[in-house]
């Protein structure tokens, strides 16, 4: 189906991929140190401090992953109109350093933090679309798994710092929120530094593709595979625990202490950061959809995990593992996989339409699901999941099929 523009030499893998993935990958791996942080903080702070309900966490959380999900058919469609993708994504990543500012001033108030979590959460719905559109058009197409694994290894790498710092400075200043967001603000500003003096924008010659607008992205629904692309990584998104809901499980679960929940997230990272850049390699040789498909598959091996009783750090650390596994099969490799078939100068529409979709599954889940674990038990929230992921992978892999990517 494609063929490389040049066989591999002995050169090493760095110079076979743009700089442009390198630059992006270290804006995402400041930026990340950042989110994560701030991630790994809020489930001990407001479960545990702020004693909020679980459907009241499920909310915030939904709000924090995907209620403004529809910001980024707004960042890819500015970025496709004006041909400014990196002027879209600092637009993006600013927004959410701005947040970490006053993350402080919002106190014990659930209305102020979900307010501010919303808007660092814009920030992330305006930059993603145009940022991946940057990485794809600088990429040559046989290579796009390898270049969005190789960027989710330098985010996940942040992912993997943000919540390490996190509990270094919860084991010295005790549960004080102010230093935790001061010190997240401050790599979100650096990181915006990196992306202003360092990212060049793409070139602005008039791309292959149609007009860009915003009825032009969303009549790439019309193309059958990309519309089913889009359908069933929704729906994915929509039978998906957020990471939030599955570190809290996974310390009930297990029956490890709480003080290991804020580390929790350095198990996911970890083996997302080793893994990442082999499987999005991996997923251009084997099909980038079924590589998507596997990952989901190792998820349904982390919710099994849960109904074992009293696991303690053994399963634990194998909840983990598959939880890694699953991001590093299907992170870069979704958007990848959109890239092969949005036009160049619909890309980061395309991508945007793919993510806002799926990031809205994942709002309703995350909503559904803390109404579950309020109402019914963590048993029959876990059940659910696991029924609902399983039906919606097998209509996934019968409706998506295609050929290895180096056939």
């Amino acid at each position: 189906m494609y063929v490389a523009s040049s066989r591999p030499g002995k050169a090493d893998f760095r110079k076979r991929l743009p700089s442009t993935v390198f630059a992006l990958g270290t804006v995402s791996l400041l930026t990340d140190v950042s989110a994560e942080m701030i991630t790994a903080f809020l489930p001990v702070y407001l479960l545990f401090t702020l004693q909020l309900g679980y459907a009241q966490f499920g909310l915030l959380d939904g709000i924090y992953t995907g209620a403004t999900a529809v910001l980024r058919l707004v960042g890819g469609g500015v970025a496709d109109k004006f041909r400014k993708p990196k002027a879209v994504a600092a637009a993006g990543y600013g927004l959410s350093a701005a947040t970490k500012l006053f993350f402080p001033l919002a106190g014990a108030s659930a209305f102020g933090i979900g307010a501010l979590m919303a808007a660092d959460r814009a920030g992330k719905g305006i930059r993603t679309a145009p940022r991946d559109a940057m990485i794809s058009l600088a990429t040559p197409e046989d290579r796009l798994g390898a270049a969005f694994g190789v960027h989710r290894s330098m985010d996940t790498f942040g992912a993997l710092l943000g919540p390490l710092i996190t509990f270094l400075l919860l084991a010295q200043i005790g549960m004080v929120p102010g230093p935790i967001f001061a010190v997240s603000a401050a790599f979100a500003v650096i990181g915006l530094i990196v992306l202003i003096s360092f990212v060049r924008e793409p070139k602005t010659e008039q791309p292959k593709g149609p007009r860009p607008s915003f009825k032009a992205g969303l009549d790439l629904l019309t193309d059958r595979s990309f519309r089913r692309t889009t359908i069933s990584a929704g729906l994915l998104g929509l039978a998906t625990i957020s990471d939030a809901f599955v570190y809290v499980l996974v310390q009930k679960a297990t029956g490890i202490s709480l003080g290991y929940l804020p580390l929790l997230p350095l198990g996911t990272a970890v083996v997302f950061l080793a893994a990442a850049a082999p499987l999005g390699k991996l997923s251009d040789k084997l099909g980038r959809w079924r590589m998507f498909l596997v990952g989901h598959g190792l998820l349904l091996g982390v919710y099994a995990l849960l109904f074992i009783p009293e696991g303690g750090k053994g399963v634990a650390i194998a909840a983990l593992l598959l939880h890694g596994l699953f991001y590093a099969a299907t992170d870069g490799v979704l958007s990848a996989k959109v890239s092969e078939t949005a036009p160049e100068s619909l890309r980061a529409s395309g991508l945007s339409v793919v993510q806002t979709g799926q990031a809205l599954g994942r709002l309703v889940s995350s909503v559904a699901f803390g109404l579950l674990l309020q109402y019914s038990g963590i048993g029959i929230g876990v059940t659910v999941a696991l029924v609902a992921l399983t039906v919606t992978l097998i209509i996934a892999c019968g409706t998506n099929r295609e050929q290895p990517a180096s056939a």
